[in-house]
């Protein structure tokens, strides 16, 4: 059963109010939180008859909008009424709380996604099972810190959680989130600030720069109903003034691992949800989505939590998205938006494992995903999808064949002015609507260090973690590698495919932990693991790109190039020294590219 088909028979017999019931709720600590509550509506008016399972979606990005001109009838919710008019009137409880420090929420936030977020999720939880509306059994979903948040929400092993959907969610915020390979994204740590201060501090000037919250007639978080006159809502925005700030926070965590120099016991795994996992029962349902360009590796983080969790009721879906599923990235898209109803399958989820439907979810394979240039949804087992590998070697005269080829090497000047441009995968994780992805990608190879095939003689079907196993030298006892690949259509059109990337001290491979899965080459980011490379000698990178599904069609060529700055994301490495990198190749020191290519049938 498709998506939308589920959607098409579901009966909606409920209605929706706009206007919540909204009110404090204490936290153990006192702090108060802003929750708003819809309930399903009876046709003829007023709260319908429950009671109801709850759905939680906590933000930090306002649970809800005051409007200067309420006449003018705005949609006052932007981050959650997707989920209000298709689950109310669905019959589900819709819960959505201002994290403390944010919205009208009293509190400091004193880090990104704070350990007291996490205890203040079970607290609601606790709430909600006490009102009289609530049947005792709560779901959570959200997109982004949203999803992540649901993490947080079933990781208290609260009993009455039954069902979470972390939609383009991290699972680890180091490695998926702010250092990818670990090299710091900079201009993301500081337009999130910039977003967070504009938020936070309720500064009407700097929110109408973010094109989300645009909207002139948005007057700041809405108060909850027993504030009248918005003084209460005043004092907790002055509260929020002694938030953390993204850049200062970020960058106290140089390696993963590394805690804060005033708490020991606080490292970057308090603030991810693999920090918390065992505490998720094995008995709640878990749906993670991603899409193949969603951000720096939100869909590593998807995967994670698929293959870590030990749940039998888990699900994934990984489709041609960028973050939030705001755009259909595949260059071959019917249209920009996506045609697939993600909230609609969420809702088939929800139904499913909290009010006990038979919707043939648990009858369909665990996995679905969507391979680009064929335009078509596979389904698997387990991941990855593909077991079978084509291998190919980088040589001489900027060639990629099957074989290794006579020894050599190449020589690559790093320029740390040289960058990806302003429509990549990176911009919607900065709050940045981006609309197009790639279209200026001819061309900004020529920059790079390039390797290209042959035509191939038949379609590849690339599903899963392309490698790159790469024989390196540096000229600086510091680089960062960054690899991308491409196919080059027989007309000369060059698209580009996905992209990884590698500092150069993190090159040490280590073995998974429980808690953080992989199915691709791991590697810690520790300080005790980390080594400056040896200046002028080879050394072994190995490494993965970011996940797809894309089809080489017969005919074309495929070209991985390879850079040492991407001066529109990410920070220099090492600073102010470009390195001179050599690249070797051949059966010495034979650098290559493993492709999980699908059988032909």
């Amino acid at each position: 059963m498709t998506p939308q088909a589920y959607l098409d028979g579901r009966e909606r017999p409920f209605g929706v109010s706009k206007t919540p019931v909204s009110r404090y709720v204490t936290m153990p600590d006192g702090c108060r939180l802003a929750v708003d509550v819809y309930l399903p509506q009876r046709p003829e008016g007023g709260d319908a008859a429950g009671p109801f399972p709850a759905i939680t979606i906590f933000t930090p990005y306002y649970r809800r909008f005051a409007l200067a001109d309420a006449a003018r009838g705005d949609e006052v919710t932007p981050g959650s009424f997707r989920y209000r008019d298709l689950f109310v009137p669905a019959g589900y409880a819709l819960v959505v709380i201002d994290v403390r420090g944010t919205g009208a929420s009293f509190g400091t936030r004193d880090s990104f996604r704070s350990p007291r977020e996490r205890d203040d999720c079970k607290a609601i939880a606790d709430w909600i099972v006490a009102q009289p509306w609530s049947n005792g059994t709560i779901g959570a979903t959200g997109v982004s810190y949203l999803g992540a948040a649901s993490d947080f929400l079933a990781s208290t092993g609260h009993k009455a959680v039954k069902a979470i959907a972390p939609l383009f969610a991290v699972w680890d915020t180091y490695s998926d989130h702010y250092y990818p390979g670990g090299i710091l994204l900079k201009e993301l740590a500081r337009v999130y600030d910039d977003l967070m201060i504009a938020m936070d501090h309720d500064r009407r000037d700097l929110l109408k720069n973010i094109s989300y919250y645009a909207n002139p007639n948005f007057a700041g978080p809405q108060p909850v109903d027993e504030d009248g006159d918005g003084s209460l809502c005043r004092a907790a925005i002055a509260e929020h003034i002694g938030n953390f700030h993204m850049p200062d926070f970020i960058t106290e965590f140089k390696f993963k691992g590394d805690a804060l120099p005033y708490d020991p016991n606080f490292t970057s795994a308090c603030f991810s949800p693999y920090g918390y996992c065992e505490g998720i029962d094995p008995d709640v349902a878990v749906y993670s989505v991603s899409g193949w360009m969603d951000g720096a590796g939100y869909a590593n983080g998807s995967l994670s939590r698929f293959l870590t969790l030990p749940n039998p009721k888990r699900h994934l879906l990984l489709g041609p998205w960028d973050h939030g599923a705001r755009i259909d990235c595949s260059p071959w898209r019917p249209k920009v938006e996506p045609d697939f109803p993600i909230v609609g399958e969420v809702l088939r989820f929800f139904d499913e494992y909290l009010m006990g439907r038979d919707t043939g979810l648990r009858q369909e394979a665990p996995i679905h995903y969507y391979t680009m240039h064929e335009e078509a949804w596979q389904a698997a087992t387990s991941w990855p999808p593909v077991e079978t590998e084509e291998t190919l070697h980088l040589g001489a005269e900027g060639t990629l064949s099957p074989q290794a080829g006579v020894d050599g090497s190449d020589a690559y000047q790093v320029d740390f002015s040289k960058g990806t441009g302003g429509q990549t995968r990176y911009e919607r994780i900065a709050a940045i609507d981006s609309r197009d992805y790639y279209f200026d990608w001819q061309g900004r190879d020529e920059a790079m260090l390039s390797y290209t095939s042959q035509p191939i003689a038949r379609d590849w079907q690339v599903s899963g973690h392309v490698l790159a196993d790469l024989q390196v030298a540096s000229s600086e006892p510091d680089a960062a590698v960054f690899a991308y690949l491409s196919e080059v259509e027989a007309d000369g059109t060059v698209r580009y495919v996905t992209e990884g990337l590698l500092r150069a001290l993190h090159r040490k491979l280590g073995e998974c932990t429980p808690v953080h899965r992989t199915t691709w080459p791991y590697r810690s980011f520790t300080r005790v693991d980390a080594a400056p490379m040896p200046i002028g000698e080879p050394q072994r990178l190995y490494f993965a790109l970011l996940p797809t599904s894309w089809t080489f069609k017969a005919g074309s060529r495929i070209r991985l190039s390879i850079a040492g700055a991407d001066a529109d994301h990410c920070g220099q490495v090492p600073h102010g020294r470009p390195p001179m990198l050599t690249v070797y190749r051949g059966a010495a020191l034979a650098s290559s590219i493993r492709l999980p290519v699908k059988p032909a049938s």
